[in-house]
This record gives C-alpha cells, structure tokens and sequence, in this order.
C-alpha cells in the first residue's frame, strides 16, 4: 500500500503579512472619502469611555460611514473593494510554486487564512481561491443583501481556536462543539508539527506562540520598507515568540521561499523517519 502523504499547512495572517496595509485601505476608505489615517482614528476614538472591542469598532465605523455617503455594503461591493488589495512581491505566483515543491518532495500543501480582516473583501483579491479556508471577520446581511451588524468578529485571542480547527479538520466556523472535543495528535488530519504559521505583528502573538509550543514553526514577516516593522520582528525573534524572520518577498529566491521550503523538508523528513519506527524500529 502506498504511503500516505503528510500534509502542511501554511497559515496565513492577511495585513501586513500577504499585503503591505490593511485591506480596508485598498478601495473602502476611499470611497468615504477618508485617508486611512482618518479612518483609523475615527476606530481608535470610536470606543472611548467604552469596554468595547477595537475590531467591532472597525466594523461598526465601517457600516455607520458607508450610511453617511449612500454606499450599500453588499458582498458585491465588498468583492469589488478587495479587488484593489495590494499584495508583495511574488504573492500571486507563490500559491503554485510552494504547491509545486511540495507536490516533488511528497507532501501535500493546504493554505489557510486566519485574520482579523474582513472576509468579504479577501474573497475580491486576486488570491482568494488559493485557499481551503478564510477564517476572518464577516458582517451579518439584512433582506436586501446589505451589511447591519458584525456576525463574526476575530481579535488576537479569538485567532487561536482556528489553529484548532485547523488541526482537527473542521472548516465550519460556528461549530464550537467539535473544536473542544479530545483527539489524539496522531490522529488529526493536521498534526501542530506540520504547521508553519506566518504573521506581522501582535494579533498574531497568541497563534504564533500556540503553533511554535506545540512543535509547529512560526515566521515573523515584515515589510521590507518599514524600519519599525523589522524592529517588532526582531522583538518577536529575541522573545521566542517565533523561529524564523523573513522579509515579505515570496518570489522563488526570497526569504519566504527559502525558509519554507526548507521546513518542508525537515516535515518530510521527520515523517519518513517515524514510519521507519513504526515498521523497522521499536515501535512495530
């Protein structure tokens, strides 16, 4: 019988991580007639003397000003919006090539987004079929198709049940059975081991501390044109936070490539050896 492939799973944050700024800044804010620092002071002011989360702020910010200029908030609006998202360098073709390299060395290859961005405007980018699952942030629709109310919120802490689901097979993002259910490591479609977690920043602290706990690979990705964004993945590197810092080029010779790919082996690697064990070694 042919031995089964282990499968990977690249975990992607969205902002800052694939694309240089924050996905509401590529065609939304714009069409209120905002500059994004405008925008995100309005969301930083929004619940002052409130204890109210800082991406329901964003969210409500974003119904309540596009009311003011007339712009009905549907799914196709928010599609066309996310067709404007700007991502690095090598991000389109790097779907394929990390694919095709798992394909020659034996393992399967799943990709996954898990962000405090909006769904909705993921699903306009370029990039969007690339991946088995986006779990983010999304709005509630009235009868008209029209956005009134957030129906799934995900700040830093919340990220972290979807690296659980991830691992357990579960695509459903309401299910809050099947995520606390005990299974065994060995029997989980996707193994923390065989995770590899990329993030910028400090919504993605928990998850990146999660997966690196539990024997998977966490990267700091930083903008190459941002001091400061170098600066706070370094900080995460000095803390343990993460294994690895790359700068977000995803072209074959860049940073990204050549660290991933290189996990890619060592997973592989590793698998061969634990099914020598189980069949020649002490464990048979």
């Amino acid at each position: 019988m042919e031995k089964k492939r282990p499968t990977v799973a690249l975990i992607y944050d969205f902002d800052g991580t694939l694309s240089p700024g924050n996905m509401q800044e590529f065609g939304f804010i714009q069409a209120i007639g905002q500059t994004p620092e405008e925008f995100w002071k309005k969301s930083n002011e929004l619940p002052a003397g409130q204890d109210v989360s800082s991406i329901l702020s964003y969210m409500k910010l974003m119904i309540d000003e596009a009311k003011k200029k007339g712009i009905a908030l549907t799914r196709d609006s928010f599609v066309s919006f996310g067709k404007h998202i700007e991502l690095y360098e090598g991000v389109k073709e790097w779907f394929s090539l990390i694919n095709r390299y798992g394909e020659q060395h034996g393992v399967n290859i799943e990709h996954y987004v898990n962000s405090s961005g909006q769904t909705e405007l993921i699903e306009g980018c370029p990039i969007a079929g690339e991946f088995k699952k986006i779990f983010a942030c999304s709005f509630w629709y009235d009868e008209n198709g029209v956005a009134v109310w957030p129906a799934v919120a995900i700040d830093y802490t919340g990220k972290t049940q979807y690296i659980f689901k991830i691992a357990k097979g579960i695509l459903d993002i309401s299910d809050n059975t099947r995520v606390n259910e005990s299974l065994a490591e060995a029997e989980k479609p996707i193994p923390f081991t065989n995770m590899i977690y990329m993030g910028d920043g400090t919504t993605d602290i928990p998850c990146m501390k999660i997966v690196k706990m539990f024997g998977g690979t966490s990267i700091a990705v930083y903008n190459p044109e941002d001091s400061r964004k170098k600066a706070n993945a370094d900080k995460l590197l000095e803390q343990d936070r993460v294994n690895f810092v790359c700068k977000a080029d995803y072209t074959p010779g860049g940073d990204v490539f050549t660290v991933v790919s290189t996990i890619i082996n060592k997973i592989k690697a590793e698998d061969d050896f634990n099914t020598l064990r189980r069949e020649n070694g002490k464990e048979r």
